[in-house]
């Protein structure tokens, strides 16, 4: 592993062996992700008690699916590496509880899905591991409470407002094999903040974070536009996206129908969820569905994965400070 100014470069190549994706009922039926997922539910709890059990379910449900898709069992894993949005990642810290396998928690706001897929590459390339489970989750009853309104306030958002998820994604990190997504080199995000306080636009205060990520991924890795099949933002959102499409013009980038982002495309065409998805379940249910259904199918051989996070805190923003922001990119190939 080669590593410079967070850039980093994985020379024995380890891979993304198997996923596990679970969506909550509304991301089902709404979400042109919803057909990838593996478990749905019937309610977004889960058949819990509260919305915060149902989260920790969805998470390990999830892990669980992962490993058994490699026919392995939560013994066969060295570490498991996830977090969330809620207070104290409790939900994550439930769900290791019960798997069970010696835990980092992870928070990376809504870069959790690349984060803790660094982190375990890293694991990986230094003969540490040769299992690990990583991924993030989110659900919306839990998130929306904790950061905006409560649910039975009604009130009505902004256009700039995204809709949290109900997701969970996990994915199994081994050491190279052959026919397996391989995790070549990733960026690690610089913290951007540029003043911003609306929690209700967070895709306007992360853009800037992920051109910052893109642009230093690319010139310190070589690499250019057209290298890539799919360049994916995680949850920037319809407004979040498009700035971020005008601050690469702005630096000359060749902005193409390669990229998306998965926050503006979560919800398809409904008006009611505005400016599209957002939460660490967002970008994890996306990548480790279609796009690595995709990577399986030989439709796309190189991927470039930017998530974003907006690292905020309930009480940050209630005392009226800025959004500080973060984005981490992940390079995914087949051979």
């Amino acid at each position: 592993m080669v590593n410079k100014r967070g850039l980093l470069t994985f020379s024995s190549k380890p891979v993304i062996a198997s996923t596990g994706v679970t969506v909550g009922p509304l991301e089902m039926k709404k979400s042109p992700f919803g057909k990838y997922a593996d478990k749905t539910y019937d309610d977004e709890r889960c058949g819990l008690k509260t919305n915060e059990q149902g989260h920790a379910k969805m998470m390990e449900d999830a892990c669980m699916i992962a490993l058994s898709k490699v026919d392995k069992t939560p013994a066969d894993a060295e570490f498991v590496l996830m977090g969330d949005l809620v207070n104290e990642m409790t939900p994550s810290n439930f769900a290791a509880s019960t798997i069970g396998v010696p835990y980092i928690g992870m928070f990376s706001a809504c870069a959790t899905s690349v984060s803790s897929l660094l982190m375990a590459a890293l694991l990986t390339e230094s003969g540490m591991a040769e299992l690990i489970v990583a991924g993030s989750s989110s659900q919306h009853n839990a998130i929306e409470r904790q950061f905006r309104y409560p649910l039975q306030y009604g009130s009505q958002k902004a256009a700039t407002a995204q809709w949290t998820a109900s997701a969970a994604g996990a994915a199994t990190i081994i050491p190279y094999i052959e026919g397996a997504p391989m995790i070549t080199c990733g960026t690690i995000g610089i913290v951007t903040d540029l003043g911003l306080t609306d929690p209700l636009n967070m895709g306007a205060a992360m853009a800037p974070a992920a051109a910052d990520t893109f642009k230093r991924h690319l010139e310190g890795h070589g690499s250019k536009v057209e290298d890539y099949d799919l360049i994916m933002t995680g949850d920037l959102g319809k407004i979040g996206f498009e700035l971020f499409k005008t601050l690469l013009d702005r630096w000359e980038y060749n902005v193409s129908k390669t990229f998306r982002d998965a926050g503006a495309e979560y919800y398809g065409k409904h008006p009611e969820f505005l400016a599209g998805a957002s939460g660490s379940g967002c970008s994890a249910s996306a990548y480790f569905s279609e796009v690595y259904d995709k990577l399986l199918s030989g439709t796309y051989k190189r991927v470039l994965l930017i998530a974003t996070g907006s690292l905020m805190s309930p009480l940050s923003y209630q005392q009226g400070d800025t959004i500080p922001c973060i984005a981490h990119a992940v390079e995914i190939q087949m051979k």
